[in-house]
């Protein structure tokens, strides 16, 4: 009768977590056009990843401008790389300098390389080969349906040792939403959702952990948020979680979660070589909305912890087929995960 019932509350667990709170088709998560320190901008609005037009957001008031150049030097040391990622090998390394930048950034030069900076605003990247680094960024006045950080359908970046952290968390706010980006050694914490990945994107050697969590969100008719380390909805592709920490509380939604909300496939997600740990199940790999079987899912060579609420490591749905399973164990023991579980 216990197990009978774990399975049956797991199943209703599936109908909520099934439910996405992907970004509002209206939202503008950098906020009023134009950047400090990159001219003016006449883009006559932004998109989101999957294409759909958005409305600009309501301006924040007063100007943006830099400050006299105050600085912050992290104090965290910076040891050898290749450990488990956490907060002293993720985020800005000690002994870089920061400038503190103050309102919304737009860069919109390609191969711009934008280092050693506190941002105090939200960032939008309108170029390709874009690179962040040595970076802290805070967002600013609350703002729904946005991320601090966004990457726009068919630009690029590279955003590394940098930190994610909002100065105002609120139940619609992600840390990134990305395309086309290759993210390292970020430390990113205090949102909703860690990082919302569209078509290619890589994480490496990242720590998503903290996440805020709300009891009341618009996007889920007033429900709890449903917190990911990461999330795919659109049926995206090319997809990498390669030895990062993705660390969310028991009562958060996944480590991973995946749907097909967008009506594409999902396909080319690989996850390797992570610490994974919470969430109603740690992994969710749902075909829902798209093209069935969902495949070209390989899960290999990841620790997890136990601290999911179903005890469930890897969910999926009827129609998703892993095609590698391997060599994915218990942290504490290194012994093996059970089978995943199976079910809509």
């Amino acid at each position: 009768m216990v197990v009978a019932g774990a399975i049956l509350a797991t199943a209703a667990l599936a109908g909520l977590i099934f439910t996405v709170a992907g970004p509002d088709p209206g939202a503008d998560p950098a906020g009023a056009r134009g950047a400090t320190g990159t001219g003016e901008s006449t883009d006559p609005g932004p998109t989101v990843p999957g294409g759909a037009p958005t409305r600009s957001a309501t301006p924040s008031s007063g100007p943006r401008s830099t400050s006299p150049s105050p600085t912050r030097t992290p104090t965290r040391p910076r040891p050898p790389t290749g450990g488990k990622p956490g907060p002293a090998n993720t985020g800005v390394p000690a002994g870089v300098a920061l400038r503190i930048v103050t309102g919304d950034q737009v860069y919109t030069k390609d191969n711009q390389v934008v280092s050693g900076l506190d941002i105090h605003g939200f960032v939008r990247i309108r170029a390709r080969n874009v690179t962040i680094k040595n970076s802290i960024v805070r967002g600013g006045a609350r703002r729904c349906n946005s991320a601090v950080i966004f990457v726009e359908g068919g630009r690029s970046a590279t955003i590394e040792d940098t930190e994610i952290i909002p100065t105002n968390p609120n139940p619609c706010l992600d840390g990134i939403w990305a395309t086309n980006a290759t993210l390292r050694r970020l430390d990113v914490h205090d949102v909703v959702d860690g990082v919302k990945a569209f078509d290619n994107v890589t994480v490496q050697d990242s720590y998503i952990h903290g996440l805020s969590w709300f009891a009341s969100d618009p996007n889920q008719g007033g429900g709890a948020t449903h917190n990911d380390a990461v999330q795919t909805y659109e049926g995206n592709r090319n997809i990498v979680l390669r030895h990062n920490t993705l660390r969310v509380a028991k009562r958060d939604n996944a480590g991973f979660q995946v749907t097909q909300d967008g009506g594409g496939t999902a396909t080319g997600l690989r996850v390797e070589g992570n610490w994974l740990d919470g969430g109603g199940c740690t992994l969710n790999f749902a075909h829902k909305g798209g093209p069935t079987p969902m495949t070209g899912i390989f899960v290999v060579g990841n620790r997890f912890g136990r601290d999911s609420y179903f005890n469930c490591p890897i969910l999926i749905s009827t129609q998703t087929v892993l095609s590698q399973l391997s060599g994915n164990v218990w942290d504490d023991t290194g012994k093996p995960i059970p089978r995943p579980q199976q079910h809509d």
